[in-house]
């Protein structure tokens, strides 16, 4: 951690080329790109939870009705 935070400190003090600049901000969007992906597959998680949720409880009620 500070091992990152002093590498962030010392590009930001000094002149890199357009060259380091890049590599920079592709290190940072390839992080954003990642915790993108994360993000869709718990959304995914979640829409198939509430898929299967809603299709169990659904047989439920079909088969609460029939025995009322």
């Amino acid at each position: 951690m500070w091992k990152y935070l002093w590498t962030e400190l010392r590009l930001m003090l000094k002149t890199v080329t357009p060259a380091q600049a890049i590599a920079h901000e592709l290190i940072h969007a390839e992080h954003d790109l990642l915790r993108a992906e994360t993000g869709v597959e718990y959304a995914q998680s979640m829409v198939t939870y509430n898929k299967n949720r809603v299709k169990r409880l659904k047989a439920y009620l079909a088969n609460g009705e029939e025995t009322t």
